[in-house]
């Protein structure tokens, strides 16, 4: 089964990191976050990869053209312009990079994968999440419900700290970033049938509005829920929280 990773837009919201590259080429670690869902999906035994990108795609052509210089060690001869591979970091990826326009909204980018994907079920997310969702369970909830669409549903943590004040104003309890107001919320991580296209029109169309909408009203949309970690990239404060998790050894996401 492919994996459609939607890794074409402009990133503005952290546009300290976005100016020269695509967001889902930020890195965490030493390793785009790309890089990070790619791996996470290998370790439940997919290695096909469709990149719908956008912004900035020929950074991640580059990125994958070149992926043994940035992988492995290597020894150049200058005098016959030769080059070995000293140790071979490879992945078992088949990646296809689709460059799907500058201003193609997220449905189009997807319609436009649709010739690759030979009428057959598919993997969704986004280039800018990640999570320890069991991927195995989630495809599983998707074939036994028989529909269009699996979406994953997240219930993220809020901004801040919560304070439980009692009718004196005294402070009984304090929470760090709880979860939010209960509410279940799109976390990607989507399972897709082909029929999924039938509900896309056009470049613009955005596929978290109608398509899933359109999906919703006709019983063919349901959802995974997920209570465990998942931490979109938004901006530079969760870029720096990822990092702190990779860096301590405590990122849920490495599985492998």
């Amino acid at each position: 089964m492919k994996v459609l990773i939607l890794a074409g837009g402009f990133g503005t919201r952290i546009s300290e990191e976005t100016e020269t590259i695509p967001k889902p080429m930020i890195q965490i670690g030493d390793k785009p976050i790309l890089w990070h869902i790619m791996k996470y999906y290998t370790h439940f035994g997919f290695n096909d990869f469709i990149i719908l990108g956008g912004y900035k795609c020929y950074t991640i052509k580059e990125y994958f053209a070149n992926y043994f210089l940035h992988q492995s060690d290597v020894t150049f001869s200058l005098s016959d312009n030769s080059m070995e591979i000293l140790n071979n970091n490879v992945e078992p990826w088949k990646v296809t990079v689709l460059d799907t326009g500058l201003n193609t909204m997220t449905g189009g980018r997807i319609k436009r994968a649709e010739k690759y994907l030979n009428n057959k079920p598919f993997m969704l997310t986004y280039g800018d999440g990640l999570s320890d969702i069991n991927i195995n369970n989630l495809l599983k909830f998707h074939k036994v419900h028989g529909k269009s669409l699996t979406i994953t549903a997240v219930q993220p943590e809020g901004r801040f700290g919560a304070l439980e004040v009692a009718d004196n104003n005294r402070v009984e309890h304090f929470m760090e970033k709880p979860q939010g107001d209960g509410a279940w919320i799109n976390g990607g991580f989507f399972v897709c049938e082909p029929k999924i296209f039938d509900f896309i029109s056009d470049d613009s169309s955005v596929w978290e509005k109608a398509p899933m909408e359109l999906l919703s009203k006709e019983g063919e949309l349901f959802a995974f829920k997920h209570t465990g970690f998942w931490k979109p990239m938004d901006m530079l404060r969760d870029k720096l929280q990822l990092e702190q998790l990779w860096h301590k050894g405590e990122a849920p996401w490495k599985v492998w």
